[in-house]
């Protein structure tokens, strides 16, 4: 990878991405002393997958560094930690033996992945409710029933490419929005 097309994609991003992704930032830490860290954090991690993946990789720019900066701010705040200043979060392994989750490296704590995707499904969610009700019903039958889309069709008396319009042009809009 030519190091100076990295620099110059990346530098081109955090042009146009760091007033919203330090809005973003700023509105969602809970400690205004975090800030800078998370904010460095994320640029940080988009300058390496521009390193690792390329710098055609990025579809989006601005979706995608927002989603970078959403996941430092879940990280930053992970569960286990909040948890553990209440209440200790111990688990039992398969030998019986008791581990304190606060004591777990990050990386190796698959609770936090499984908040950030909750948290994101949940924003996806929250997104679907905006569309028109046949577009949530679609979504509903094709990914939480595994319906087909002919079956899908059948069921709401639509033709089969109006279903496959409406389920791949909200999902193009979401793809866009949450890259």
């Amino acid at each position: 990878m030519d190091v100076q097309n990295t620099v110059a994609r990346f530098n081109e991003i955090y042009d146009t991405t760091n007033r919203k992704v330090l809005a973003l930032i700023t509105a969602k830490c809970g400690n205004l002393a975090d800030i800078g860290d998370i904010f460095q954090e994320t640029y940080l991690e988009l300058y390496a997958s521009l390193s690792k993946r390329g710098t055609d990789f990025i579809h989006n720019d601005e979706a995608f560094v927002m989603r970078i900066a959403r996941q430092k701010i879940y990280r930053h705040y992970s569960l286990s930690k909040k948890l553990s200043r209440f209440v200790p979060v111990i688990v039992k392994d398969e030998d019986g033996t008791e581990i304190n989750l606060a004591d777990l490296e990050p990386d190796s704590l698959e609770l936090e992945e499984t908040v950030i995707n909750e948290l994101l499904i949940e924003d996806i969610r929250r997104h679907l409710q905006t569309k028109p009700e046949d577009v949530r019903r679609i979504f509903t039958l094709f990914y939480s029933l595994d319906q087909t889309i002919s079956q899908i069709a059948g069921l709401l008396s639509m033709s089969e490419s109006n279903v496959k319009h409406k389920l791949y042009r909200t999902l193009k809009e979401l793809r866009k929005f949450y890259q």
